[in-house]
């Protein structure tokens, strides 16, 4: 048996009766649906889950491709970083999930794709304009863009500036309200209530994204939506008097 073998096992025995278990498989959930929405090629991306009582993050191993995942290959680390439980090294975007995680309350779960069209838009260092209806019923403002990332932030930590990217451009947002971003130059990441809602966002993210390069592709100068609409269809979905959807829990993830 490989070494690499003989530590997955180990992480697998370890994993049966590990404290941690339950937030693992919620990662590994959530980084399986990544290439089922067609959100990411062979490595690319992750997703990871976290839970405040634990005060520790589960996330995708660095470079193992989504179909040889399993749960007990993912990855757990506290908020300072230090594996705690994994025999695998966690993502390379570890250290950003970890700033979104310490700066935005209430998450439990971020992904990061590199699906086409919203990095596209990302590498074209652009918001995405909110266009139609589809894009108001899930933001009531553009998709944001980050500013391109300073040789000298670069120097310092590329991971962790990245996170501080991200909170610098919410700075005068709210990110329960607007739940995804595009890092110039890089690509999207997503962010919610648990892993789920985080894929579940990257997907909604690049449906938006392919729609308004749609939309700029056949009609350049496209009007925005009139405020009077974007107002609507977000508050028929996400206002206090919400008409969208049936009574009780929801029936998409938060």
């Amino acid at each position: 048996m490989s070494p690499t073998a003989r530590a997955r096992g180990g992480a697998a025995r370890r994993t049966t009766r590990s404290r941690y278990r339950g937030l693992r498989t919620l990662a590994y959930e959530a980084n399986l649906e990544i290439p089922r929405q067609g959100l990411a090629v062979y490595t690319f991306g992750n997703a990871s889950a976290y839970d405040p009582a634990l005060g520790a993050m589960a996330i995708k191993p660095s470079g193992v491709a989504y179909q040889a995942l399993r749960p007990a290959d993912m990855v757990v680390v506290d908020l300072e970083g230090r594996v705690v439980e994994g025999a695998l090294r966690p993502s390379s975007d570890t250290r950003t999930h970890l700033v979104l995680y310490r700066a935005f309350p209430g998450l439990g779960g971020v992904a990061h794709t590199h699906s086409t069209h919203a990095t596209g838009w990302a590498q074209a260092g652009l918001a995405i304009p909110i266009y139609g209806t589809t894009h108001a019923d899930h933001l009531a403002e553009d998709v944001p863009c980050t500013a391109v990332m300073s040789e000298a932030a670069v120097a310092r930590d590329y991971e962790t500036e990245t996170g501080n990217q991200i909170v610098e451009c919410f700075r005068e947002r709210d990110p329960r309200h607007t739940p995804m971003v595009l890092v110039a130059g890089h690509g999207p990441f997503t962010w919610g209530e648990s892993a789920a809602a985080a894929v579940y966002h990257a997907a909604v993210l690049e449906q938006l994204a392919h729609m308004a390069f749609v939309t700029r592709s056949l009609s350049p100068a496209a009007p925005r939506l009139p405020p009077y609409l974007v107002r609507r269809h977000y508050q028929r979905k996400h206002g206090k008097a919400a008409t969208y959807g049936q009574a009780g829990p929801k029936a998409r993830p938060r």
